[in-house]
């Protein structure tokens, strides 16, 4: 089976736990149900089939090294779940700044060495990536599009994990349509997360005839993830996209407010969310929902975008060009069509069974 080739913007937690899954699973069993993965084999391929070519970041100390110790240099604090990680042959490059970096993030990310930025879409037509995987900090709106505009100067299908708004833009969207190149997004949504169990316990309520009066959900970290949100300007799209992702369940309006709320550093990459949802049952009695979800925050979102490559993989092979409408809407907080999780997963069986066509 021929190798998908992936490249990666922004060596950061999710990128360590993408990374080190990938060995972790490169053995995994195609007839045993295997904790932590939807897929072992998405159509015609393994997870093993995953190599990592090249990768894009600022930190001064991951730049230079090979992708496998890079991605536990500081400041990154996902869990190390594989013991010993081959070198994979793939260099981390020194990226422009843009405005990746946040101002009160620059030395939590080692930002600002003497290295010059590479030209990104030389690099990434030299080492012959298929993808190119965008990990960069939440309100890189800037650096974001330029990601984008290399992986279309490179011949590069894109997978947008952020909250910038590019697979669900029609002017971006009609970009990679254009080129002949398969896109996916934007913001990637975890296995098991925030997101997904509100969007289940909204669905709930509305299928019980239960009106929701109001709902809030709250969450809080340790990683640089929540460190570089603690700006509030960094936020706008964020905010959207997770809140869009609720809402879109619930057929009328509801006062709403979602989003993260603090940076705890002790807690590490360690992730808590509070949900929260007010309604009205039979007879106009009240009914109050009180959630606690605690995770590891990296791995979630890795469990993900190892079925979104090869999704895009698949949609490469076939010719398949612009948005991924069914991987998008599946694995994305804000797709460019949103629909309800069930039948986003059929539409993703379907996909794989060539029986539609994106």
């Amino acid at each position: 089976m021929a190798e998908i080739r992936v490249a990666i913007a922004g060596v950061g937690n999710c990128a360590s736990a993408l990374v080190q899954g990938v060995h972790y699973y490169r053995d995994a069993s195609e007839t045993d149900v295997i904790p932590g993965l939807m897929h072992v084999r998405f159509g015609e391929y393994h997870i093993r089939d995953v190599k990592f070519v090249a990768a894009f970041d600022v930190n001064r100390e991951k730049i230079g090294k090979d992708l496998s110790e890079a991605i536990f240099a500081p400041p990154n604090s996902c869990a190390k779940f594989v013991k010993s990680l081959p070198k994979l042959e793939a260099k981390v490059y020194a990226a422009p700044n843009l405005d990746g970096v946040g101002p009160h993030m620059k030395e939590p990310f080692r930002a600002g060495g003497e290295e010059k930025s590479v030209d990104v879409a030389q690099i990434l037509r030299k080492t012959n990536a298929d993808m190119l995987v965008n990990f960069l900090p939440v309100g890189s709106y800037e650096a974001t599009r330029f990601y984008a505009e290399a992986a279309l100067e490179a011949g590069c299908a894109f997978v947008n994990c952020i909250p910038e708004f590019i697979a669900s833009d029609e002017e971006w969207a009609a970009k990679f349509e254009k080129a002949g190149l398969p896109i996916a997004g934007d913001d990637v949504k975890s296995q098991l997360g925030a997101t997904i169990l509100h969007r289940t316990l909204a669905r709930l309520f509305v299928d019980r005839g239960v009106i929701i009066d109001e709902t809030y959900q709250l969450n809080i970290g340790g990683n640089t993830d929540f460190q570089n949100m603690t700006l509030e300007q960094r936020l706008k799209t964020k905010r959207i996209s997770k809140t869009e992702a609720v809402t879109s369940i619930v057929p009328y309006k509801v006062p709403t407010r979602i989003g993260p709320s603090d940076y705890v550093p002790f807690l590490g990459d360690k992730k808590i969310c509070y949900i929260h949802i007010k309604g009205r049952k039979f007879g106009n009695q009240p009914v109050r929902v009180m959630a606690k979800l605690e995770v590891e925050d990296s791995p979630n979102s890795a469990g993900v975008v190892i079925d979104v490559i090869r999704a895009v993989k698949i949609a490469l092979d076939r010719g398949i060009s612009g948005p991924l409408i069914s991987m998008s809407a599946y694995a994305f907080k804000h797709p460019p069509i949103q629909v309800e999780d069930p039948t986003a997963r059929r539409w993703v069986e379907e996909f794989i069974q060539g029986k539609r066509e994106r």
